[in-house]
């Protein structure tokens, strides 16, 4: 058999894989809870094999979308077409990703606010509420591993080592067009592959001697307040919403699953810059209904929330948020400071757009502009 051949095959079947893994994982969670009735809470059991299932989907997802982007003819069209390396390719499917699960989230919170807020806004509850917080813990701890693999990958960028733009060029064949970005001697980022050096965790190319291996620790120390952010919802959120809420509804919760509206628009903002369209339209109009969500679902939704909570207990707005356990106080300023820094950042980079100074495309490697590199899941 032709090694062409049979090397198209291979990547056929691995497609179908990972898609029939994805939906397979989907599915199964899907079968999970809808035996269940409203009010039924998850137990142990079904929400540990949601938080599996949730790790399945989602880096089933993360390895679907890479795996398209870097080995078929499709994906090659277009990392030459938007001249993107592998670093472009791997972060712009963490922001795909991170797309995804908003909108399952968004749909919890919708499903959550339409049943426990029109009822009891202090006791009615929805399983949806338990049973996306099981399984949609799993992205924010899959996220870090991703986000972990996009960072290494653009170092070994920003260093020059198989930059489109750096040390290495890209070849050409006789008629000027540039090789098959899947062919054996040159690597998913369009130039020769080094022969020696640490290798790519998405697409097994070396990144040459030069590219030292960045310790996981190291990227903590480089991310610290989207790390803390993480690992602050997939677990104490996670907690809460599980076992501390102390006999709260869901009212509340699906609120905060509703923050969650305007992270596809901060994904497809990053996704554009990495795209070098960062002066089209579709930029600007993106970036105007990404403020606004972001600052009616991150910045006013908590707010919102107390001004509810204070009318059915009857009290004064701040006499209201007195009444609330400090622990509770604790968490929603640690949930809310880091929106009102994120809003800041992109405010900052609109007000920069507006005024005429943002570029085109950064060069392979080079920091995004501010807010466009961030993740706020």
């Amino acid at each position: 058999m032709d090694p062409a051949m049979s090397k198209a095959r291979y990547r056929r079947a691995k497609l179908c894989v990972l898609s029939a893994v994805n939906a397979g994982a989907f599915a199964a969670a899907v079968n999970l809870v809808l035996t269940l009735n409203p009010e039924d809470r998850i137990s142990v059991t079904r929400g540990c094999a949601l938080t599996a299932l949730g790790f399945a989907y989602f880096m089933s997802l993360f390895e679907l979308f890479t795996f398209a982007a870097l080995f078929t003819s499709s994906g090659s069209r277009l990392r030459q077409k938007y001249r993107l390396n592998c670093g472009d390719v791997l972060d712009i499917n963490n922001k795909l990703v991170s797309a995804v699960q908003a909108a399952l989230s968004c749909v919890t919170g919708a499903v959550v606010c339409l049943w426990s807020c029109t009822r009891d806004f202090m006791r009615s509850s929805h399983f949806m509420s338990e049973a996306y917080a099981w399984f949609g813990a799993a992205y924010f701890f899959y996220d870090i591993w991703s986000m972990y693999l996009v960072h290494v990958r653009q170092v070994a960028f920003s260093k020059g080592f198989g930059s489109l733009g750096g040390a290495a060029k890209s070849t050409e064949s006789s008629e000027g067009v540039a090789t098959s970005l899947i062919s054996d001697d040159v690597g998913c980022m369009g130039v020769k592959k080094p022969r020696r050096g640490p290798r790519c965790a998405a697409c097994g190319d070396c990144m040459g001697e030069g590219a030292t291996r960045i310790s996981f620790f190291s990227y903590c120390r480089h991310e610290p307040v989207i790390l803390f952010h993480h690992l602050f919802i997939g677990g104490f959120g996670f907690l809460v919403i599980v076992y501390l809420r102390g006999g709260l509804g869901d009212c509340v919760f699906g609120f905060v699953y509703l923050m969650e509206l305007s992270t596809p628009f901060v994904s497809i903002r990053g996704i554009l810059s990495r795209m070098g369209l960062k002066s089209s339209r579709a930029y600007l109009l993106n970036g105007l209904v990404m403020l606004a969500t972001f600052f009616v679902c991150r910045v006013l939704s908590l707010p919102y929330v107390f001004l509810m909570y204070s009318r059915v207990i009857g009290l004064p707005y701040f006499e209201a948020i007195k009444t609330l356990p400090t622990g509770c106080k604790i968490s929603i300023c640690i949930l809310l400071l880091p929106q009102l820094y994120w809003f800041y950042l992109m405010s900052a980079g609109a007000v920069k757009v507006f005024l005429g100074g943002a570029k085109s495309k950064p060069k392979s490697g080079a920091p995004l502009a501010a807010g466009d590199n961030d993740k706020r899941s």
